[in-house]
């Protein structure tokens, strides 16, 4: 078995309006060192298989076609064992 982890950002050239209210928020809270905020998506998924380049290959795949918009999104695939 083998667990996948899909993180989704917008692409750096969006602007990330959730992460700009964030950015506001931690700076009235006395939080000055930030300087961005960018939010995202994180989404964790088991497959029986034995296979990381095939799970990644995979994961890739359902990314292009449901899980993340290509046109305004990027995407990272990370699999690791379950063991």
């Amino acid at each position: 078995m083998k667990k996948a982890i899909v993180l989704i950002r917008l692409k750096p050239s969006l602007m990330d309006a959730q992460g700009a209210v964030i950015k506001r928020a931690l700076l009235q809270l006395g939080y000055n060192s930030v300087t961005d905020v960018r939010v995202g998506k994180l989404i964790e998924l088991t497959l029986d298989s034995e296979d990381g380049s095939e799970v990644t290959a995979m994961v890739r795949e359902m990314c292009e076609r449901l899980l993340a918009n290509p046109v305004t999104e990027e995407y990272e695939v990370l699999v690791e064992n379950t063991d």
